[in-house]
């Protein structure tokens, strides 16, 4: 399940993992927890190079139960550090490098693999219906206005380090649109099978009700 930030991708494909009894995966967290790690190490996050160097060193460990979701970077749990707002300005140019996404596309694939004998997994993201599982049997594009995923997202904050307003989520989500999907490496992008699904006008229920019947209907 891909899409841009706030199409409402990641509580949904939570919801309809815990529905099928499978595993899920965030793919963004990965990305996001190694930002985290560049950031503590102090890495010029305005030289493409430099993190290139780094981008084999951070040891990452992905939890895959939909009903606590996790990641940790060196055996400690970032899972609040990585929605900050430090990382989420900086997650955009990391995730930008080839060798970082060469490395996390690659894991995210061993943990695909892995989950196949219990029986299968929801993956979320930005490029997993292109690159990650390109022969994924279901592919789903959510997406919804700007002001639809703004209001979403900053609702979210509500009452967190990174609390914010609409206007000043909407640029931002403007701004990340933009980057990723004007990457050079595997950039933000509908898959040509794909079936797009436009959340504005819909709770989450019937959001995940219709990918529910979607997955009955092509899996």
């Amino acid at each position: 399940m891909d899409g841009p930030s706030g199409s409402g991708k990641s509580s949904a494909s939570r919801g309809v993992a815990r529905a099928l009894g499978l595993r899920y995966l965030d793919t963004g967290a990965m990305y996001r927890a190694i930002t985290w790690w560049m950031l503590q190490q102090g890495v010029d996050l305005a030289d493409p190079a430099a993190i290139a160097a780094r981008a084999g060193e951070p040891v990452l460990v992905m939890t895959t139960d939909p009903d606590a979701p996790g990641v940790t970077v060196g055996g400690v749990d970032v899972n609040g550090p990585i929605r900050g707002p430090e990382v989420t300005g900086a997650v955009s140019a990391v995730s930008a490098v080839p060798e970082v996404r060469r490395r996390l596309v690659a894991l995210q694939q061993e943990i695909i693999a892995a989950s196949l004998p219990e029986g299968g997994i929801v993956v979320e993201g930005r490029d997993t219906g292109t690159v990650v599982a390109p022969d994924a049997p279901v592919k789903i594009y959510l997406t919804a206005s700007a002001d639809a995923r703004a209001r979403r997202r900053t609702a979210e904050l509500i009452g967190t380090a990174a609390e914010t307003t609409v206007e000043t989520q909407k640029a931002d989500m403007a701004r990340r649109d933009t980057l990723d999907s004007t990457r050079k490496a595997d950039p933000l992008a509908m898959a040509a099978d794909a079936i797009e699904l436009d959340t504005t006008p819909l709770t989450l229920d019937d959001v995940i009700a219709e990918v529910l019947r979607l997955v009955k209907e092509r899996a």
